[in-house]
């Protein structure tokens, strides 16, 4: 069987642990696979795009590309057309066809976290995975609530917007110095706390400790401030290294008609965070 190749467009993808992820499920799966980072700055994607997609089986879009890369793409699956946003790309039969697994990612990481999405949510930042956190929020029936810096309010009136245009419901916006706490869910979609600034925190801790469960999307560090109040204050919390490696899974499922289990997921799960260990 010829080996296939599969790569994750962005930039700049110094950091990125998606080559050991996808490998691990490659190897799980028994599909002979080779997985590789192509950088490709913003400016580029227009002219380098086409070029680097040649024997390409697949590929995963990251920042900056995932809304950018709309325009190339021939069609766009029902979650991805929702969010305006791809993350997974399939070559299928000279289609290109845009997904975004990062929705599953979130979904099956707050399930396996044994979190429930419902009630009163409050969301922290309003770039694009903020956005897809909103959509799945509302979709789940919550009441949404966006927490940003006064720098980023266009941003968050716009995801407001899209949900009042898109799914016909509404959302509150807030500045993250305004939230007072008691939330049922808090979820961190912003950088804040990522390495190198592990001590940084979106919000404050009696904020924090007064909800009743978090998720932060970052997965580096393991434990970052906003997850160490949260286990401090005995809640339930998940990081964004589930989201990672179950919305890699997904993907992969769409490329090669593979099926993984909890299991299998887990034991990626602790391979990335072995590798997470020896690189901190």
């Amino acid at each position: 069987m010829n080996e296939k190749k599969y790569g994750l467009i962005g930039y700049p993808l110094g950091h990125s642990m998606s080559p050991i992820i996808h490998q691990a499920f490659f190897e799980i799966s028994d599909v002979p696979a080779k997985y590789e980072l192509i950088e490709i700055m913003p400016q580029e994607l227009e002219n380098r795009f086409p070029k680097k997609l040649e024997g390409l089986n697949g590929f995963n879009v990251t920042i900056p590309h995932k809304i950018n890369i709309l325009p190339f793409l021939d069609e766009l699956s029902p979650k991805a057309q929702l969010f305006g946003s791809v993350n997974t790309v399939a070559l299928q039969e000279g289609k290109k066809i845009g997904y975004n697994t990062d929705c599953d990612g979130f979904l099956c990481a707050l399930e396996n976290a044994g979190i429930l999405l419902g009630g009163k949510v409050l969301i922290c930042g309003s770039g694009g995975v903020s956005r897809m956190f909103a959509f799945e929020s509302i979709l789940e029936g919550a009441q949404v609530t966006l927490a940003v810096r006064e720098s980023s309010l266009q941003a968050a009136k716009q995801i407001q917007e899209e949900i009042r245009q898109k799914l016909a419901k509404d959302c509150e916006i807030i500045f993250l110095t305004e939230a007072k706490g008691g939330y049922d869910l808090i979820i961190n979609g912003t950088p804040v706390g990522m390495y190198p600034n592990v001590n940084a925190c979106p919000l404050a801790e009696s904020v924090i400790k007064s909800s009743k469960a978090v998720f932060d999307a970052i997965y580096n560090p393991l434990e970052t401030q906003f997850t160490r109040y949260a286990r401090e204050g005995g809640l339930q919390y998940c990081n964004g290294l589930s989201m990672l490696v179950w919305q890699a899974a997904m993907a992969e499922e769409i490329w090669n008609h593979v099926k993984f289990s909890k299991e299998d997921v887990e034991t990626v799960m602790e391979i990335t965070r072995k590798e997470l260990a020896k690189n901190g």
